[in-house]
């Protein structure tokens, strides 16, 4: 299986700088981070992102390391700039504490808005019983260097317009039987599968799989539609702390309708565990 090099390290690479938040001096529990506009698609930044981001804050909050839980509705869009992170421990026991955070941004007008609101349970992951009894099929799908990547779309058609900076910052490679949507023939099953990795080469830790359920492009494009698909809400469960190498990500939706669809997630990491799932309602693209 061919795959980056890793080159950045866990701790100093453009994802790690670009989470970084700053405690702000006298007011516990409230963090300061310029959003980055390197993590945006279309008009917006990325969602992942973002909770990658308030779960750091979290982190930082909370007497445990590693996200168990995390669930986050997304009120409004945020963009690149200033934002603040207000946290609030709910609950800190010995193996397990439970905090929420509000993400807030400044409009035009100069009046603080919430952008995103999350809860979250922490523990240690390193720390779980080692039983593993699943019946979750890993993803079928070719090797790295036989699925497909942007450089391999063809020129124009975009079903985004606007910024796609956060696509040079990860190391996508698609299933091609997932990515017929990008030659104008979706299959209409609501799939998507590919291999994910950070372009610096970083090896994953439990925040960047936060963005990884975030990352690949929505299941509606292989429904055959294209436009923006906002989130609106977003859970992730965090099973285990993941192996060196690039992640294998697999999206579905078995329904849309009224306008709104779940997108379904399963994260699996090198050494065939399942390390991430998660579910998301979003806004179906608009005609």
């Amino acid at each position: 299986m061919a795959h980056a090099t890793a080159r950045a390290t866990l701790g100093d690479s453009e994802f790690d700088r670009d989470t970084t938040v700053t405690a702000r001096p006298g007011e516990p529990g409230t963090y300061d981070i310029d959003l980055s506009p390197g993590w945006t698609i279309a008009a917006a930044v990325n969602g992942g992102y973002l909770l990658a981001v308030v779960a750091r804050a979290l982190r930082d909050a909370l007497p445990h390391d590693d996200p168990f839980t995390i669930t986050a509705h997304y009120l409004t869009a945020s963009g690149p700039g200033p934002a603040v992170i207000r946290t609030e421990t709910v609950r800190a026991g010995r193996t397990l504490s439970s905090g929420q955070a509000s993400l807030y941004q400044t409009d035009e007008q100069g009046r603080e808005v919430e952008r995103m609101r999350v809860i979250a349970a922490y523990g240690d992951l390193g720390a779980l019983p080692d039983d593993v009894r699943t019946t979750a099929p890993e993803p079928s799908m070719p090797e790295y260097a036989d699925c497909v990547g942007p450089e391999d779309a063809p020129e124009g058609g975009a079903p985004l317009p606007g910024s796609s900076a956060l696509l040079d910052r990860i190391a996508l490679r698609l299933d091609p039987a997932t990515a017929g949507w990008a030659v104008g023939a979706p299959s209409g099953r609501g799939d998507m599968r590919g291999w994910f990795g950070l372009a610096d080469g970083r090896d994953h830790d439990v925040l960047s799989l936060l963005l990884a359920v975030d990352a690949l492009p929505p299941t509606a494009f292989d429904l055959g539609l294209k436009g923006w698909v906002p989130t609106l809400e977003l859970t992730v469960h965090l099973r285990a702390r993941p192996a060196p190498g690039p992640l294998r990500i697999a999206l579905t939706t078995h329904n849309l309708a009224g306008g709104l669809l779940e997108e379904d997630a399963e994260v699996w990491d090198t050494a065939n565990r399942l390390v991430a799932q998660s579910r998301q309602l979003a806004r179906a693209p608009r005609p």
